[in-house]
C-alpha cells in the first residue's frame, strides 16, 4: 500500500467526529504526517453544520458522544444523503456494538489507544471506496445524460430491445418500418456508448431510476 496521492485525482478530506479534543488533535497531526487533510468536529451536529467538501474521503467516527452516538448517526447517514465509509474509534466498546456498527457497513471498529498504522490502513481502505463509489456515480450521470439525449422513438426501441424483442417484433409493436427500427436501434447503441447488445442491457440496468417502470434500482456491485 502507498500513502501517495494521485496528482490527477481530488485530493481526499478525512473528517473526524469525537467530542475528545486531544483525540482530534492526536488525529489531525496523524494524518498530517501522511500528507492527509483532516477535518475535525466535536458532534455529529458541527460535522452536519458544516458542509460537505466535494472530495473523497471517509469518516472517523467516536462511539460514545454527548447527544447522538456515533451508531446512532451511522444509522442516519443514508437517510442524510451521506455515503462516506465510516471507521469507529471508542474506549468503552464492547462485541455487540462492534458486531452493529460492522454489520451497518462500517469498515473498521477499533479500541483506544489503537495502534496507529491500523487506523491509516482503514483510513485508505475508505478512502479508496469512496473514490471507487464517486467515479461509479459519475458513471451513471454520464448514462443517464446520454440517455435524456435519445428522441423518444429511440428510448423506445431501446426499452424493446433489451426485452429481447427482434426487430421485426418491435416494427410491429411501434407501428414502424424494419427499418426504422434499425436505424434507431443503431443511433440508440451510439448514443449510449454500447458495443454490444448485453453492454446494452447492463446500462439500462443501471440507469433503472431515471426510467418510469424502474422499481428497484439495481445495486451498484452487481451491476459492475
Amino acid at each position: 500500500m502507498t500513502d501517495e496521492i494521485d496528482p490527477g485525482e481530488l485530493a481526499p478530506v478525512v473528517r473526524i467526529i469525537d467530542d475528545d479534543a486531544s483525540v482530534r488533535a492526536a488525529l489531525e497531526d496523524l494524518l498530517a504526517s501522511v500528507g492527509l487533510e483532516a477535518r475535525c468536529f466535536a458532534s455529529t451536529r458541527a460535522f452536519l453544520d458544516s458542509g460537505m467538501p466535494d472530495a473523497p474521503g471517509c469518516l472517523v467516527l467516536d462511539v460514545r458522544m454527548p447527544g447522538q452516538s456515533g451508531l446512532d448517526f451511522q444509522r442516519q447517514m443514508a437517510s442524510l444523503g451521506i455515503s462516506l465509509p465510516v471507521i469507529f474509534i471508542t474506549g468503552h466498546g464492547d462485541v455487540p456494538m462492534s458486531v452493529r456498527a460492522m454489520k451497518d457497513g462500517a469498515i473498521e471498529f477499533l479500541m483506544k489507544p489503537f495502534d496507529d498504522r491500523a487506523l491509516l490502513d482503514a483510513i485508505h481502505s475508505g478512502i479508496g471506496r469512496d473514490r471507487l463509489r464517486r467515479a461509479f456515480e459519475s458513471e451513471i450521470t454520464i448514462l443517464r445524460d446520454r440517455h435524456g439525449e435519445l428522441t423518444s422513438g429511440e428510448r423506445a426501441v431501446m426499452e424493446s430491445v433489451v426485452k429481447g424483442l427482434l426487430n421485426k417484433q418491435i416494427a410491429g409493436l411501434l407501428g414502424v418500418s424494419e427499418i426504422t427500427v434499425k436505424v434507431r436501434r443503431r443511433q440508440v447503441m451510439l448514443k449510449m456508448g454500447a458495443a454490444s447488445l448485453p453492454q446494452l442491457v447492463r446500462i439500462y440496468d443501471l440507469i433503472a431510476p431515471v426510467r418510469e417502470d424502474a422499481q428497484n434500482p439495481p445495486d451498484v456491485e452487481a451491476g459492475r
